[in-house]
């Protein structure tokens, strides 16, 4: 593995300093010195050079001591010629100053960092405002040279250049031109009879081009990476039993164009070993007998595995220490019988002192108050140390939400054997936003809005939003307040407060509107470190506004036979959660599930029940790839009494309104006396309200509801109703089935702020659960982009439909901007 840069540029920067070269000095009489004068500074100052010089008024200066002052002189750095002579007594020293850097760029670089850089170059005097030495600059640019070698850049070409500036000073650019990395044509093994080259290979890093080479650059050559992939292939065999393995040689040979190269490796298998006897031995601080427990997962005869010993190595250190015993190391001592081609294990252990946690520290959080990441605390102080607690605890600030990074270490006590500090160093991020502008989504239009959303407000943990919304389709006041520790146990506490006016028929859904308010206070208990439950009660009022011609018939004779057209409500909520993801904003492991039955209480003006379900789990396939699955359930019903009225009307007319001789506009009948007159023109009909409202109803489609089919437009999918006027206007349904398969590519761009997935989505809504059928569902394929912008949310999609039927609303591209991702 070769050494950091900056370590490199640090000891060619002492070689270059060592080697210095000899000065041919004409002869000096020996005299003594009365005074020193110092001749061609231009800015240091002549005591710093007078405090290097060995040389003081009084001495006698012969031959050896002028040596001895030039070696001092020329070893500071300062200078790139020193000259001493004499005036009677006086000793003259005449300097050239080597140049000070005024300004260090280095340009074209992309495999390694500007800072990166700029720190090595720093440590070896090479940055802005120091002496420049040229021998430094060739040494520099020879290791940079090696570095690109290293990462398969066998073309790079760096040329530094140097501006001369007045008093003394240059300003010294690096120019870079990396080129591409060189191709791996071929890898091949030699002497592996019991495994081929693929089945090896599999798992490295390097391979020859393939179609995912684009994205993977795993064929691009690196000598780090090659050097991980050799050990990978002595894992291989080791961990299927090839004791005697060895690697007999490595070659790698690149083409005359330097554009190509080709990896040779010389191996010997050996023989099949088996486990033999599995003992345990040393202070195992609990029963033995739980130790040999652990061990015991290794059986006598099966095939000898360097994995398993580590499996069982940790597994027992990892018990010792969430039990205190921080620095417990286990050695798997091998006994082995060439003849009988047995390994023998002997597991030694060696549990050190049991460690108590003295602190725990916090480092970065600038905004966050510490007692917000203590509370999340599984690890306290003065008690023994647990790796398990400490573990746990980073998992839980990570799934917070307001840090980039979290990162843990464990530090021991200056003079302590058996205290450590643990230190959780975090970096923090935007955990909420004060916005006033404007937005645009392709389903709603133009949103103006002033809205504050803070997860983390004030530094306290708390959750709070005020949000004024106004666009074509609604008017919205929301306010919400949630206190995640509303007691030290973790119990929460928020409540809800709105005030909106909907108008549905801009929402691609039926046409009508509503008014609606809400008061809701809810509370959060936890039930473990990843479940909770939570309980909502709530009251709310609702008025439909539905119009006889233009609102769907269904939804009229809801409301007719309701009798009512403003809905109050007492309602509850139940709900059970699960997170065990790894992070809030990232996740590549772990599964989130919610399950939510939301009711209105008996006295409500009608009384329902939806209960829904969503399960999200991740899969992760390798470093380059995460698999994202998910399913979402919703049903809703009535119970209680069914409402029946029979209500009178005059059916619409068809009138010719441009004199044409023909009907061709539906005008709503005047409205019926009351009670019906009985005539021709008046009807009697019977009207039921039964089943989950309309106006609660699930919807799917598009890249905005839950029931997500992206390449379908929002909420077109399901039963529909279409006017007298052949507009097609969706209804929703009381059962949804929705679900999705996304594959991530977390490596595709290096910000945590943005990732490109490749997804396939497929669902509908159905009216009731009976009337589901399978091939009424809808399915998309497409890619997407999700990208935290600095003004808020974008997420963008293309999905093809490869399962719809006619009629089907489709839209390919989608996009919503100052939504949610």
């Amino acid at each position: 593995m070769p050494r950091p840069l900056s370590r490199r540029l640090l000891s060619l920067a002492l070689a270059s300093a060592l080697a210095l070269p000899a000065w041919a000095q004409t002869a000096i009489t020996p005299f003594t010195v009365t005074d020193i004068r110092i001749d061609g500074l231009q800015r240091i100052n002549p005591g710093t050079v007078l405090t290097y010089l060995p040389i003081e008024r009084g001495d006698t200066v012969d031959q050896g001591k002028a040596a001895e002052a030039l070696r001092a002189l020329y070893k500071t750095g300062f200078f790139q010629d020193v000259r001493l002579a004499h005036d009677g007594g006086i000793l003259v020293i005449s300097v050239v100053e080597r140049p000070a850097i005024n300004k260090l760029t280095i340009t074209g670089n992309k495999d390694l960092k500007t800072e990166d850089l700029l720190k090595g170059l720093k440590e070896i005097g090479l940055a802005e405002g120091e002496t420049f030495n040229p021998l430094d600059l060739d040494r520099v640019t020879q290791e940079l040279t090696r570095q690109y070698n290293n990462r398969g850049k066998y073309g790079v070409q760096i040329t530094p250049s140097v501006e001369r500036l007045d008093r003394n000073r240059i300003n010294l650019t690096l120019t870079i031109k990396e080129g591409k990395a060189a191709k791996i044509r071929h890898i091949n093994l030699i002497g592996n009879e019991s495994f081929s080259d693929k089945e090896i290979t599999k798992d490295w890093e390097s391979h020859t081009s393939n179609w995912l080479s684009w994205y993977k650059r795993d064929d691009q050559y690196s000598r780090e990476k090659l050097s991980g992939d050799i050990e990978k292939l002595n894992s291989w065999y080791l961990d299927r039993g090839y004791v005697d393995f060895s690697l007999d040689s490595t070659q790698v040979a690149i083409s005359a164009d330097r554009k190509d190269m080709f990896i040779t490796a010389g191996l010997t298998e050996g023989q099949v070993y088996t486990f033999a006897d599995i003992t345990v031995s040393g202070d195992t601080v609990l029963p033995k007998e739980d130790i040999e427990k652990i061990a015991g997962i290794i059986k006598p005869g099966t095939t000898f595995s360097r994995a398993l010993l580590e499996y069982v190595s940790n597994a027992i250190t990892l018990r010792l220490a969430n039990i205190g015993y921080a620095f417990a190391r286990v050695n798997p001592a091998p006994v082995i019988d060439r003849d009988k081609r047995t390994v023998a294990i002997d597991f030694q252990v060696q549990p050190g002192p049991r460690v108590m946690v003295r602190r725990i520290v916090f480092k970065g959080n600038t905004r966050t108050a510490d007692v917000v990441l203590r509370r999340e605390m599984r690890q306290f102080e003065d008690t023994w140390y647990s790796q398990a607690a400490i573990d746990r605890s980073k998992v839980r600030l990570d799934r917070l939400g307001y840090f980039e990074s979290v990162d843990v270490d464990t530090k021991p006590v200056p003079g302590s054997d058996d205290q450590v500090d643990v230190i959780y160093t975090v970096k923090e991020t935007t955990s909420g936003s004060i916005t006033a502008g404007i937005g645009y989504s392709q389903l709603t239009g133009m949103n103006l809005s002033l809205a504050l959303s803070e997860n983390n407000f004030l530094g306290t943990g708390n959750r709070t939003s005020l949000a004024l919304t106004r666009n074509t389709y609604q008017k919205r006041y929301d306010f919400s307040f949630v206190n995640p520790y509303f007691t030290d146990d973790g119990v929460s506490l928020g409540y809800n407060l709105w005030w909106r006016e909907f108008d549905y028929s801009n929402f691609n859904v039926a046409q009508y509107s509503s008014n609606s308010g809400a008061f809701q206070i809810f509370l959060g208990v936890p039930l473990s470190e990843s479940d909770s439950v939570s309980l909502m009660l709530g009251i709310d009022s609702n008025q439909i506004l539905a119009y006889q011609g233009t609102t769907p018939q269904p939804l009229v004779d809801y409301v007719d036979a309701v009798g009512h057209r403003t809905f109050h409500s007492w309602r509850a909520q139940l709900g059970w959660g699960r997170d065990t993801r790894n992070n809030y904003f990232t996740p590549v492991v772990g599964t989130t599930q919610n399950l939510v039955l939301e009711a209105t209480l008996p006295g409500s003006t009608v009384e329902y029940y939806k209960l829904s379900y969503d399960i999200a789990k991740y899969w992760p396939l390798s470093q380059s790839l995460v698999l994202k699955t998910g399913l979402n359930l919703g049903y809703g019903n009535s119970y209680g009494k069914s409402y029946v009225r029979n209500i009178c009307f005059t059916p619409p007319t068809l009138v010719d309104t441009n004199n044409d001789g023909i009907g061709d506009t539906w005008v709503p009948g005047p409205a019926p006396s009351n009670p019906c007159l009985k005539t021709s023109s008046d009807y009697v009909k019977t009207v039921t309200a039964k089943g989950l409202p309309f106006f609660e109803n699930f919807y799917a489609g598009g890249i905005s509801s839950n029931g997500r089919v992206r390449g379908f437009m929002d909420n077109t999918l399901g039963p529909s109703w279409t006017s007298t006027y052949g507009y097609k206007q969706p209804l929703g349904g009381s059962f949804l089935l929705a679900g999705s398969v996304e594959t991530i590519f977390p490596k595709l761009f290096d910000s945590p702020s943005a990732r490109v997935s490749a997804f396939f989505d497929f669902g509908n809504v159905f009216d009731g659960y009976n009337n589901f059928r399978a091939n009424d569902l809808r399915a998309s394929a497409g890619v997407a982009l999700l990208w935290r912008s600095p003004m808020g949310p974008l997420s963008i999609s293309y999905a093809i439909p490869i399962r719809k039927k006619n009629g089907d609303q489709i839209e390919r591209l989608q996009f919503n901007f100052g939504g949610q991702l």
